[in-house]
């Protein structure tokens, strides 16, 4: 029994003591971008669109698509679009308009577009690699989503330039066409969540800054049931007087690294001088 008492003795003696756990860092401040992360939107490159649901604010990406981008402007300018419908919206997919008879068939008097499904990417086309998946890169060019070849490849193309192409990200529009690829013209759509299998298939050519909310509220249907909601007005940002002009601002994507919503390429963050929103890139 002593013998016994006695093991158990060391055996106890012989136990560590545990040791505390080291404090917990204190949780991280909230990614908050400051005054410095903002840029204003390129006026001449935005377009507004007035719709029944509220506005939306289109900003071109005439680097990666530029005839779509004058066309749009051209048609803005010309009121082509004022009080046309959105006549096709697929639900988690997109929302479809531009079209004179509000039914997908028509389209405007101008000659039909060329496709634009790729681009020659520069040093001098304003992008932002922030992401690098193997082989390649992810990026912007102001506030649109682009996928490049790696910028390296240009010290080996004869044009010093890289093949690149927008991505259809939420909020991203593009160009509807039939099944020819420069069918092309006045037709448009607005994504309401990210579709992939359009990426080289069809020519992006902007994204919405302010009013995605107002696209995934556009009433859907194919075709749209009566009353079918309307562009109101259609116009370039640039048109109205600077003083009556509203003023926008976008995260700078050519911000410094260092910040720390630039390590987020998931996020995307747009404010307008009467609102601020956050909207989801997904997985652009």
């Amino acid at each position: 029994m002593k013998f016994a008492l006695g093991l158990a003795g060391l055996l106890l003696a012989a136990t560590p003591v545990l040791a505390k756990k080291p404090p917990q860092p204190a949780p991280a401040a909230p990614l908050v971008p400051v005054a410095s992360d903002w840029r204003a939107v390129d006026a001449e490159n935005t377009v507004v669109i007035e719709t029944n649901k509220g506005v939306i604010y289109v900003e071109l990406a005439p680097a990666a698509a530029p005839a779509a981008s004058e066309r749009m402007k051209t048609l803005a300018r010309a009121h082509f679009y004022d009080g046309l419908t959105f006549f096709r919206v697929i639900d988690d997919f997109m929302a479809q308009t531009g079209d004179p008879k509000n039914v997908g068939d028509g389209q405007s008097k101008e000659s039909n577009l060329a496709a634009e499904f790729t681009f020659r990417l520069g040093p001098n086309t304003g992008y932002t690699a922030v992401d690098w998946p193997e082989g390649a890169e992810g990026g912007f060019i102001g506030a649109f989503p682009v996928t490049s070849q790696p910028a390296a490849m240009s010290a080996l193309t004869a044009d010093g330039k890289v093949r690149a192409y927008g991505l259809f990200c939420s909020g991203v529009v593009g160009i509807a066409r039939n099944d020819a690829p420069d069918s092309g013209n006045s037709q448009f759509f607005l994504m309401r969540q990210d579709h992939q299998s359009l990426n080289q298939n069809y020519t992006p050519f902007g994204r919405v800054v302010v009013g995605e909310a107002v696209v995934r509220a556009i009433k859907a249907g194919e075709p749209v049931p009566a009353p079918q909601d309307v562009m109101s007005k259609v116009y370039v940002l640039a048109d109205i007087p600077e003083a009556q002009r509203p003023k926008i601002r976008v995260i700078d994507t050519k911000a410094p690294i260092s910040t720390p919503w630039r390590r987020r390429p998931a996020t995307m963050w747009a404010k307008s001088s009467r609102r601020a929103t956050w909207r989801s890139r997904g997985s652009s």
